[in-house]
């Protein structure tokens, strides 16, 4: 297979990246490192089936040229992070909107399978938990920029899918909930890294909001193996796919549950939304996924748990992060 993976220098890309040249296929990335980073993929840099470019979807010359050398197209590239979601709206809604109408016009012209990443945060104010893929999706109103960026995202999908009710286009989207693992960056307000950073660091552990708003964890290599999996599925095609893992925490929970695998001393410190992010922000109290349909295709089942996810990215944050001299003295249980 050959794969093209758009923002292939990001976290879950350089992951994806990997484990596709581990199966003995052809990568070409595309990433503009906006939210990516050049070290994510600088160990495949000598892989003999690998490529990248520095460059924008936007490209559309270079993107037109790319999708034509490729089998398959990983849409990956989009604005991510709460933080940055709520600081740069109009980057958000016109970087995922844009960027996903190029890729999906150019793949059209030789009717080559994209995958579009799709997102948990598209079920919004839902109470309907776990969220089925048939679900309705319930967004707040749209003066509240943490909206904006479920709100591209679902327009991703509608679009995706006109593509291939309308043009044939053989498309599969995937609703990804909470990914987690190394090289994954705290940047832009993911959460699990900065818990970790800070308790690595001794500094307090800033969990917004009451902490008990809850989320599932699901290890990047558990999706990568269902994307993977899913690519290999005709019968995808044309589908919307939950990526997830049923196990639910509180994120007060998970702070105490990183503060004790790291053997930190870190305070717990409680802050308002308003003061995290803006005036009236609004958060998903819970956010679990139905994963019975992609269970039922390619029988997924995650295999890495949460307590083992906390260990390897502290490991991988003590080894490439944080400075030796401000880890905490305590031993790992």
């Amino acid at each position: 297979m050959k794969a093209l993976i758009t923002g292939g220098a990001g976290f879950i890309g350089s992951h994806l990246a990997e484990r596709l040249l581990e199966l003995g296929h052809e990568v070409a990335v595309l990433d503009d490192l906006s939210t990516g980073s050049i070290d994510n993929i600088a160990h495949l840099k000598a892989a003999r089936h690998f490529s990248y470019v520095v460059d924008s979807v936007t490209s559309e010359p270079l993107l037109a040229e790319m999708i034509d050398r490729s089998e398959v197209v990983f849409h990956l590239a989009a604005a991510v992070g709460v933080k940055l979601i709520v600081e740069r709206p109009v980057h958000t809604i016109e970087t995922n909107v844009h960027g996903t109408e190029v890729v999906l016009k150019h793949a059209n012209k030789k009717k080559k399978l994209v995958f579009i990443a799709s997102t948990s945060e598209v079920y919004g104010k839902s109470a309907d938990v776990p969220f089925r893929e048939a679900a309705d999706c319930v967004l707040g109103p749209s003066a509240k920029h943490r909206w904006a960026y479920a709100c591209s995202k679902l327009i991703d999908e509608f679009l995706a899918l006109a593509y291939w009710k309308e043009k044939k286009l053989p498309v599969i989207i995937v609703r990804l909930f909470n990914t987690v693992g190394p090289r994954q960056t705290g940047q832009y307000g993911m959460v699990l890294p900065t818990f970790v950073r800070q308790a690595l660091a001794g500094d307090s552990i800033t969990v917004f909001g009451d902490g008990t708003q809850s989320r599932s964890f699901t290890y990047v290599g558990d999706v990568v193996d269902a994307l993977v999996a899913l690519a290999a599925e005709p019968r995808a095609i044309g589908e919307v796919f939950n990526i997830g893992n049923r196990g639910e925490i509180s994120i007060r929970d998970l702070a105490e549950r990183v503060k004790t695998l790291a053997g930190s001393d870190s305070p717990i410190q409680l802050i308002p939304y308003d003061e995290a992010y803006e005036e009236g922000f609004e958060d998903m109290p819970r956010r679990v996924p139905d994963i019975s349909k992609l269970r039922a295709l390619i029988g997924y089942e995650p295999k890495v748990g949460l307590d083992e996810i906390i260990r390897r990215v502290i490991d991988r944050m003590r080894e490439h992060e944080v400075p030796q001299n401000r880890t905490s003295r305590a031993a790992v249980p």
